[in-house]
C-alpha cells in the first residue's frame, strides 16, 4: 500500500505563492493553506508557519511549500524518521520554475513533482542517482502495479547504475513499458512483469499488476495463522504472487474478524466488505454455491461471491473456493490493474478513532493523534475542541455537538463508522479520562433494550490515541506535584450523585493523595469546590499548596499558586483544573517563580543508606 493516500497541501507564505498554488492545486487535487495576514484569501489559514508545517508532516500529509527549502527543513527536522516513513516534502519557488523533492521522493514526492512540472513546465531538481540518469524510480512503479521484492531495490539499482542496462521479461503491459522506456537495455539486471509466484534472482526486480482480488470467509474466532497459511499455500499452488493482490474482500458480518484483519496486514492490502444482498446477487456465477452458507447468512457463498462482486461483470474466478478447517478463500481477476480501490465496490470496515488532543497547543498533540485526525473521513465532537485543531483539520468534514449531547455524539460516531467511514471523536486532554472513551464502550456493551447500538456499529474497529491530560500539563508547568501517589475527582454532579463525590473526597483526604479536581465549577454549580476545600482542610490543614491551572497550553494560560486555606471559589472557572497538594507537598520560590513538588522519599532512603554505610564502616 502507499505510504500515504492523503491529499497534498500547498503551504504558501505570500500572495504570489497563493496565486501559483491556485493554478496548480487542481492538477493534483491539493488543499491550500496560507499564512494568516499575508494570504487572507487562502481557503485555510494558519498563524505559526514552523508549527503548522511540522504538524502536517507528522500527520503524513504530502507538503508542497511555496517557500525557501530552509523553512521546510527546519520545520520537519525534529520529526524525521526513515525514508520509507517520512511524508513527501517538496519546495516550489515563487515563480514556479523550480521544484525540489526534499523527502519522500520514492513514495509520492516525484509523482507530485512530475504532475506539477507537466502543468507549469517547471524544472525538477533531484539528486537521486537513478532519477538523474533516467527520471524513474524503480521502487515506485505506476499506479496499479506493485514491486514484489522491495528489499532488493537498492542493490539492484546500484547494479544497474554501475552497468549498461536492464533486460525486460515477463508479460507486456503498456503502462509498465512506458514507465521503463528510459531505462537502457542490457544484461546487468532483470525487470520482470508477472503475476506468477517466482523467486527473484539477486539482480532481478519483479513487478506485479494488481489484478487479483482475494475473497475470504472464516468461522468466528478463526486463528490468524490458519487463515494466513491457508491463503499463502493456495496462492503458491496456483502460482500466484501475493503482490498481485489488490484487496481482500468478505461479507460485512466479518468486518471485525481479527484473522481477516491480520491477513490484510500481512499482505499489506485494503480490506473491503459487501452486504449479504450483494453477495447473493453473485449466486449464478458461483462455482461452489452452498445451501449451508445460505441458511446461515442469507447468501450462497462468501469467498467466491465477494471476489466476483469486487471484480465486476468482466471479472472471472481463477481460484475456486478452497477450504481449511475454519476458513475459505477464492481468487478472482480484474481485466486491468486496479488503480482505485473505490471502484471495487463494497466499503471499508469503518473505524471510530478516540483522539485526545491534549489541553490545547499542537506541540502537545501526539503524532499518532495527528495522523488519526488527518486520515478521518469525518470529525465529531464538541465544536470548541474541533476549532482548537485549527487549519490542520479545516478541510475535513465535521459534525458538531453541544455540551450535554455526549451520548448522541458517540452514537452518531459509531453508526456513521458502521457505514464504512473512519470517524474521529475529538476530545480535549485524553479521550479515556473524563471524556468519550468510556461512553463509546458503554454503548457497545449495552443490549438492544437498554439503548445499545446496531450490530453493524458493534463491528467497527475502535482505536484510541492517548493525549496529555490537564493534570499532567498542570504538574509539568508547575514543578512535580504528581511525584507521589495522586488521584483525580470530578466535581460535576450531572452524572454522579454529590453523596458519592463527597465520599471520594473523604477517601482521598484520608489517604493523603494529591488531588486533581476536574470540572470544579460551572455557571450554576458553585458550592461543591468550597465543600471539597473544607473537607480536605479537616484532613491536611489549610497550609498545603494548591495550584489553579487555567487554559493550559493556550495563549491565555495562567497558573496561580495558593494554599488550601486561601482558595477562593471566584478565582476558578470552567477551564481550570484545581490541584491540591498532599501533606508532604512543598511549594518554594525560585528565580523564575514558585514551584510545587511532592517528594517520594528518595532523600529519606538516601539518609538511611548513608547511616547503614557508616555503621558498617564503624
Amino acid at each position: 500500500m502507499a505510504i500515504t493516500s492523503q491529499s497534498p497541501v500547498f503551504v504558501v507564505l505570500t500572495a504570489t505563492g497563493l496565486t501559483l498554488a491556485r493554478t496548480l492545486a487542481s492538477r493534483i487535487d491539493a488543499d491550500i493553506h496560507g499564512l494568516q495576514g499575508r494570504c487572507p484569501d487562502a481557503p485555510y489559514q494558519f498563524d505559526d508557519t514552523i508549527a503548522h508545517i511540522g504538524a502536517l508532516f507528522v500527520a503524513g500529509r504530502p507538503i508542497i511549500g511555496v517557500c525557501a527549502s530552509g523553512i521546510l527543513i527546519r520545520a520537519v527536522a525534529p520529526y524525521l524518521l526513515h525514508k520509507t516513513a517520512d511524508a513527501p516534502l517538496l519546495a516550489l519557488s515563487d515563480d514556479g520554475l523550480n521544484i525540489v523533492p526534499l523527502l519522500g521522493g520514492h513514495h509520492g514526492g516525484l509523482k507530485i513533482a512530475k504532475a506539477l512540472a507537466s502543468k507549469y513546465d517547471c524544472h525538477i531538481a533531484v539528486t537521486t542517482a537513478g532519477n538523474i540518469t533516467w527520471a524513474v524510480s524503480l521502487d515506485e512503479p505506476p499506479q496499479g502495479w506493485r514491486l514484489a521484492n522491495p528489499d532488493q531495490a537498492t542493490s539492484v539499482m546500484a547494479t544497474l547504475l554501475a552497468g549498461t542496462g536492464a533486460r525486460r521479461d515477463g508479460e507486456a503491459h503498456p503502462a509498465l513499458d512506458k514507465w521503463l522506456a528510459e531505462v537502457p537495455h542490457g544484461d546487468d539486471v532483470i525487470l520482470t512483469a508477472t503475476m506468477r509466484a517466482i523467486h527473484p534472482a539477486s539482480n532481478q526486480l519483479v513487478f506485479c499488476p494488481q489484478q487479483l482480488v482475494l475473497g475470504v470467509g472464516c468461522a468466528r474466532g478463526c486463528a490468524a495463522d490458519e487463515l494466513i497459511s491457508h491463503v499463502l499455500e493456495h496462492l503458491a499452488t496456483h502460482d500466484l504472487n501475493p503482490a498481485a493482490i489488490a484487496a481482500i474482500v468478505s461479507v460485512d458480518i466479518k468486518a471485525d474478524e481479527p484473522a481477516i484483519k491480520a491477513l490484510a496486514a500481512h499482505l499489506d492490502v485494503p480490506f473491503q466488505v459487501f452486504d449479504v444482498a450483494r453477495l447473493e446477487a453473485e449466486t449464478p456465477r458461483l462455482a461452489n454455491p452452498s445451501d449451508v452458507v445460505f441458511n446461515e447468512i442469507g447468501a450462497h457463498g462468501v469467498a467466491e461471491a465477494a471476489a466476483l462482486a469486487a471484480t465486476g461483470a468482466n471479472g472471472r474466478l481463477i481460484v475456486e473456493k478452497q477450504k481449511s478447517a475454519s476458513a475459505t478463500m477464492a481468487v478472482a481477476m480484474l481485466d486491468t490493474p486496479c488503480v482505485d480501490i473505490i471502484k471495487l465496490g463494497g466499503r471499508k470496515t469503518g473505524r471510530v478513532m478516540l483522539v485526545g488532543i491534549g489541553p490545547g497547543q499542537s506541540s502537545w498533540r501526539t503524532p499518532e493523534a495527528s495522523r488519526m485526525i488527518q486520515t478521518a473521513d469525518e470529525l465529531v465532537g464538541y465544536g470548541l475542541y474541533i476549532d482548537i485543531l485549527g487549519a490542520i483539520a479545516a478541510h475535513i468534514p465535521r459534525r458538531d455537538f453541544k455540551l450535554g449531547e455526549e451520548e448522541a455524539r458517540c452514537r452518531y460516531a459509531l453508526e456513521t463508522a458502521a457505514t464504512g467511514k473512519d470517524v474521529a471523536i475529538i476530545c480535549s486532554g485524553d479521550a479515556g479520562i473524563y471524556a468519550m472513551g468510556a461512553l463509546v464502550f458503554e454503548l457497545l456493551d449495552r443490549t438492544d433494550d437498554t439503548g445499545g447500538v446496531s450490530d453493524a456499529a458493534r463491528r467497527v474497529e475502535i482505536v484510541s490515541a492517548p493525549g496529555i491530560s490537564a493534570l499532567q500539563a498542570a504538574a509539568a508547568r508547575s514543578g512535580a506535584l504528581l511525584g507521589h501517589d495522586f488521584c483525580t475527582i470530578s466535581l460535576s454532579d450531572l452524572l454522579t450523585p454529590w453523596t458519592a463525590i463527597e465520599q471520594r473526597i473523604h477517601a482521598a483526604g484520608a489517604g493523603d493523595f494529591v488531588i486533581a479536581f476536574y470540572n470544579p465549577v460551572s455557571m450554576r454549580r458553585r458550592s461543591q469546590l468550597a465543600a471539597a476545600r473544607d473537607i480536605l482542610i479537616s484532613y491536611r490543614g489549610d497550609n498545603v499548596p494548591v495550584l489553579l491551572a487555567q487554559n493550559l497550553g493556550r495563549p491565555d494560560e495562567k497558573l496561580t499558586y495558593i494554599t488550601l486555606g486561601t482558595l477562593n471559589i471566584d478565582d476558578v472557572d470552567m477551564l481550570t483544573v484545581v490541584m491540591v497538594g498532599a501533606q508532604s507537598s512543598r511549594m518554594f520560590e525560585r528565580g523564575a517563580g514558585p514551584a510545587i513538588y511532592t517528594p517520594r522519599g528518595y532523600a529519606k532512603h538516601l539518609d538511611n543508606s548513608m547511616s547503614q554505610d557508616k555503621e558498617t564502616k564503624a
